[in-house]
């Protein structure tokens, strides 16, 4: 008999500049979307260790539960580690995939759910190329982002759009597309190392503290649209179109430009739906422009999770002072050039 390796797999989390929610539908069917983003390194890990008694077990450091069953057993959505139930399920159906006898499976993220780093999403992505490579498949970065995107979406039903998938499954800076007739267009953009050390040297990841899981904020959006809310409508071309903008900035190299328009896409993002700042994230930015931030917005849905700014360098440790004596916890990060990767690990 085979003895199929142990194998992890990392997905990485994101940072979206401009353009978030013109991927959540029905937007990009009728309209056409496009999002700037790129993922940083923070991960969502997964470890998948063979078993040879038929069992599969999921542990989740995150949520802190775990689970068991044997395989073959019908899928059960109850709610309790439901997206990589799916995702494993799935993919044990897909044509070539060798069966497996069982493995236990281990996940831990960065950045908790809700985080407005598209964290689940990576889960999704790394637990979709991990428990595939185990089933002897090789689906490539696109078809493991769809898959993750069609599980989230429509399997589960949960609210969202197409960015994070194919973040946590390409890397690296991405403008992508998400056109009317359903194709998802991912440009990955030969960002000079000087823009992007630049870009590092001056920004700011801020966590609120709070996360958005319940707050309904993309239902209220995607109602706010397709009731022809004036400002909603209005505010998600405007995020189309500062995306594009921002690439052409980022491709040459304009750091102060983008910090600028950065500062522009958070005043449109907050006309697509009401619920999506507070008081606090209202605060944080007014403070931070005060004090040497060219701009500033969250980096999801909003509501709370994770927020981004760019500053003047000289000015940066005092916009990060202000922050944190508001409540927020602030960090530098790093950008990353890679998706999805799996290995074999130790036995």
């Amino acid at each position: 008999m085979t003895v199929r390796p142990v194998l992890r797999a990392r997905a990485p989390l994101r940072v979206s500049f401009a353009g978030g929610g013109t991927d959540v539908a029905p937007f990009p069917e009728r309209e056409g979307g496009a999002v700037l983003s790129a993922t940083i390194g923070s991960y969502a890990y997964a470890t998948l260790r063979p078993r040879d008694d038929g069992r599969i077990t999921v542990e989740s450091h995150d949520y802190g539960t775990s689970i068991g069953y044997e395989v073959g057993t019908p899928l059960v959505l109850d709610g309790t580690l439901d997206l990589p139930k799916a995702a494993i399920a799935r993919i044990m159906m897909l044509e070539g995939a060798i069966r497996s006898d069982g493995f236990d499976l281990f996940l831990h993220t960065n950045a908790p759910p809700g985080s407005g780093l598209g964290s689940s999403s990576a889960v999704m992505v790394a637990v979709i190329d991990l428990v595939a490579r185990h089933c002897g498949l090789d689906l490539g970065p696109h078809a493991i982002a769809e898959l993750a995107y069609r599980l989230e979406r429509e399997d589960l039903q949960i609210p969202g759009g197409y960015q994070d998938q194919y973040a946590a499954a390409f890397g690296g800076f991405n403008f992508m597309e998400f056109r009317r007739d359903g194709a998802v267009v991912v440009n990955p953009l030969r960002v000079r190392p000087d823009t992007v050390h630049e870009l590092e040297h001056n920004m700011l990841l801020a966590y609120t503290g709070r996360t958005r899981v319940s707050d309904h904020i993309i239902e209220d959006q995607v109602s706010r649209y397709e009731t022809g809310n004036e400002d909603a409508v209005a505010g998600l071309r405007a995020q189309r179109d500062l995306a594009d903008a921002m690439r052409v900035a980022l491709l040459r190299g304009r750091v102060d430009e983008i910090g600028h328009l950065l500062g522009q896409a958070w005043q449109e993002k907050q006309r697509m739906s009401s619920r999506i700042t507070t008081p606090l994230i209202s605060e944080a930015v007014d403070v931070a422009l005060g004090c040497g931030a060219l701009g500033g917005k969250v980096t999801g849905a909003g509501g709370g999770g994770h927020m981004i700014f760019i500053c003047e360098f000289e000015k940066r440790h005092l916009v990060a002072d202000e922050l944190i004596r508001l409540g927020l916890s602030v960090s530098e990060f790093t950008f990353t050039k890679h998706g999805v990767t799996t290995w074999k690990g130790q036995p």
